[in-house]
C-alpha cells in the first residue's frame, strides 16, 4: 500500500519555480527560436509576403532548393564511441585568414528589404562571431558602409560582371581599397532565373504600394514603419531601378561572360579570388588549373537554373578530383549546424549561409542574426561531440553517408550502394 499524506507548503514551494517574465518582445521571441526553421516561422509572420517570398523563394518549381535541403536531411552520421570530446574547436583557416566557425555569411541582394538594418546587421554579427561577411554587388549597403560596420573583421565581396564592364571594374577597385580580402566572382547568372513568387506577388524594386500590399501590411505595421522612416531602399552599388529583380538582372548582367573576364578581374584584384556558382567536376578542375584560389559549389540557392545539380552531392566527387590542397566551399540548402558538419566531413573547407542568415534578420534585426549564428554554433558543437571529434580536422568521409533518393536512370544497385 502507498502511504499518502497531505503535502507540506514548504515542499510545494520547492516544486513551484516561476520563470521571470521577459518584457523585451524581440528577445522573448528570439530566445524561443531553437532552430533556423523556428526563425523562418517568425520571419514569415513579421514580414510582408512579397518581401518574405523574395527571400524564401527560388526559381520555377523550386526543385533545386527542395532537393538541396533534402540532401542534407538524407545524411546518416557514424559516431565513434569512447572518444571524449568535452571541448571542441570549431575554428578554421580559410583563404589566408581565420574564422571562428566553419561558415560565413553569403552574399544576398537587396538585404534591407528584409529588415531595415540589412547588411550592417549581418556584418556586425559576423564581426562579433569572428566569421567572414560577404557583400553582394546587389547589396543595399555600400562597400564603405560594410567596412564601417565590420572594421576589423573579414569582409568579402561578391562580384557580378555587368554589361558595362567599367561598373564591375570600379566595384573591384573600391572593395580592394576598403580592405576586403576575398572576391567571389559569380558565374551562374548569365541571365536571371524565373523567380515565379516575385511575379505572382507583383514584386518590384523599389517596392510599389498596391491594394494587396496595403492589406498585407495591416498586421505588420512595424515593417512598414521601418520601411517608410529609414533611408530610401535602393541598390548601394547600382543606379538601375524599376522592375522585378529578374528584369534588373537581365538588363545589367552579360551572358557573354567568359574566362577572359576572369583574367581581367584577376589582374585588378590583389587578394584571394574564388569562383562562385560551380556546378560540375570538370569546371572545378579547370578552375583549379587556371590558378584561382578556390571555388564555391553552388546553384545560387536554387534561384537560377531549376533542377540544377545539388552542391552537397557534388562535393565528394569534386574533392576527389581537385585534391586536398585546393579550397572548396559549398552553399545552398544549409539549415542546421549538422549540415555544415556533414559538408566538412565530406571535403568542404568552408560553407556559406544565405537564407538562414536572412531568416534571423527578418525575425529580429541584428539580434536575429546573432541568434542564427548561435543556433548554428550550438548545433555544430553538439554534433561534433556526439560524433566523438574534438576538431574539424578530425572529421572525415567515414563519419557521413549520403543516402540516395535521386538515382540516375540506368544506375545499378551496386553503383548506388557504392555511393
Amino acid at each position: 500500500m502507498v502511504t499518502r499524506q497531505v503535502p507540506k507548503p514548504s515542499e510545494l514551494l520547492e516544486l513551484m519555480k516561476f520563470k521571470k517574465p521577459e518584457l523585451d518582445g524581440r528577445k522573448r521571441r528570439l530566445d524561443a527560436a531553437l532552430t533556423i526553421d523556428d526563425l523562418r516561422t517568425i520571419a514569415k509572420r513579421r514580414t510582408p509576403t512579397a518581401a518574405f517570398d523574395y527571400t524564401d523563394g527560388a526559381a520555377e518549381g523550386e526543385l533545386s532548393l527542395t532537393r538541396a535541403r533534402q540532401a542534407f536531411r538524407d545524411v546518416e552520421f557514424h559516431p565513434g564511441i569512447l572518444k571524449p570530446a568535452p571541448d571542441v574547436d570549431t575554428s578554421v583557416d580559410i583563404l589566408g585568414g581565420p574564422s571562428a566557425l566553419p561558415f560565413g555569411i553569403a552574399p544576398t541582394g537587396f538585404t534591407r528589404l528584409m529588415q531595415t538594418e540589412g547588411e550592417e546587421a549581418g556584418a556586425g554579427a559576423a564581426a562579433a562571431a569572428g566569421i567572414p561577411f560577404t557583400l553582394s554587388t546587389l547589396g543595399t549597403t555600400s562597400i564603405e558602409g560594410v567596412k564601417a560596420a565590420n572594421p576589423n573583421g573579414r569582409n568579402w565581396f561578391q562580384l557580378y560582371v555587368m554589361r558595362d564592364r567599367e561598373i564591375s571594374y570600379e566595384l573591384t577597385r573600391r572593395a580592394a581599397a576598403a580592405g576586403f580580402d576575398t572576391l567571389q566572382f559569380t558565374v551562374d547568372t548569365p541571365v536571371a532565373g524565373a523567380r515565379l513568387r516575385d511575379k505572382r506577388n507583383g514584386f518590384s524594386i523599389p517596392p510599389q504600394l498596391t491594394l494587396g500590399t496595403i492589406i498585407n501590411a495591416i498586421p505588420r505595421p512595424w515593417w512598414w514603419w521601418d520601411f517608410l522612416t529609414t533611408p530610401k531602399l535602393e541598390f548601394a552599388s547600382l543606379s538601375t531601378t524599376g522592375g522585378t529583380v529578374g528584369e534588373l538582372l537581365d538588363a545589367a548582367m552579360d551572358p557573354t561572360i567568359s574566362y577572359d573576364d576572369l583574367a581581367v578581374i584577376r589582374d585588378l584584384w590583389p587578394g584571394k579570388i574564388v569562383i562562385k556558382g560551380v556546378q560540375n567536376v570538370e569546371d572545378s578542375v579547370r578552375l583549379r588549373d587556371a590558378g584561382v584560389d578556390g571555388i564555391v559549389l553552388s546553384n545560387h540557392g536554387g534561384r537560377q537554373l531549376d533542377r540544377a545539380p545539388i552542391p552537397f552531392h557534388l562535393l565528394p566527387k569534386v574533392r576527389k578530383e581537385v585534391g586536398d590542397d585546393f579550397t572548396v566551399m559549398v552553399d545552398t540548402g544549409i539549415m542546421n549546424g549538422a549540415d555544415i558538419v556533414a559538408a566538412v566531413a565530406l571535403g568542404a573547407d568552408f560553407t556559406l549561409i544565405g537564407r538562414a542568415y536572412l531568416y534571423g534578420l527578418m525575425a529580429g534585426g541584428r539580434q536575429g542574426v546573432d541568434r542564427t549564428i548561435t543556433i548554428l554554433r550550438t548545433e555544430i558543437e553538439r554534433t561534433m561531440r556526439l560524433l566523438g571529434v574534438a576538431s574539424l580536422a578530425e572529421l572525415e568521409p567515414g563519419h557521413v553517408t549520403q543516402l540516395t533518393r535521386l538515382v540516375p536512370v540506368g544506375t545499378t544497385a551496386t553503383a548506388v550502394s557504392a555511393r
